[in-house]
């Protein structure tokens, strides 16, 4: 249900932008969103504005029934090992992050580091993801280690050390390793709200105020937001 409105609510706003003259589509959520950044996020409204901004390495076919995934970012479809514990992600070269004053005036390309980033942060205790109990449920290998580490030492969370369950291969490959078999794990790639990558620099440059500032490589950017009143969306 939450997946349908989403695609709804995202397939009505592309038709509107795509149209010639430009349209504008508007709509009004019931309740006020939170935060739009994935690693923060906890409500199904911000969601619904996020899966527009940030891109997932899957998604699913819009419509299509038995419902089924497809390659966004990624350049096919992961190379899943035969016990479902290995996923092996090709993203596609040339897909970039939209401009942002983070990137010093450059393009910035998406890469595979991005998606191991981003889905470490969900581990970050600063960030006090809502959707982690899914990530350790999975049981990435070596993700909840680090995160006991930087519980345990007080200090921050490591995302300089790699960790066996996910790890970029090289500039467009990243693997993920479970410990136990997970034939539905892929799913969770299908979420830009959840998944979603996010460029270093952003967060590094907005900090705590990075949920006020989401700069990702889906179809459409925040333009303007006045908390619990206006989201414009471009």
């Amino acid at each position: 249900m939450i997946r349908a409105f989403c695609c709804l609510l995202l397939a009505g706003l592309a038709l509107a932008c795509a149209a010639a003259p430009p349209k504008t589509l508007r709509y009004a959520f019931p309740v006020a969103e939170t935060s739009f950044d994935p690693a923060q996020i906890s409500d199904l409204y911000s969601r619904t504005v996020a899966a527009g901004i940030f891109d997932a390495p899957l998604e699913f076919a819009f419509m299509a029934r038995p419902f089924q995934l497809r390659p966004n970012t990624a350049a096919a479809m992961p190379e899943v090992s035969a016990d479902f514990r290995s996923f092996t992600i090709r993203i596609q070269p040339g897909i970039h992050f939209d401009d942002d004053p983070a990137f010093g005036g450059r393009t910035r390309e998406l890469t595979a580091a991005d998606y191991v980033y981003s889905i470490k942060r969900h581990y970050d205790p600063r960030w006090k993801s809502g959707n982690l109990y899914i990530l350790e449920g999975a049981k990435i290998l070596g993700l909840s280690e680090l995160r006991k580490q930087a519980i345990d030492g007080n200090k921050p969370f490591d995302y300089d050390t790699e960790a066996e369950g996910l790890r970029a291969l090289d500039r467009y490959t990243f693997r993920i390793l479970l410990a136990e078999p997970s034939p539905r794990f892929l799913y969770n790639l299908a979420d830009g709200s959840f998944t979603g990558a996010l460029a270093r620099e952003v967060v590094e440059a907005y900090g705590d105020k990075v949920g006020e500032h989401p700069v990702g490589t889906g179809p459409f950017r925040l333009a303007q937001w006045k908390r619990s009143s206006r989201m414009l969306l471009q």
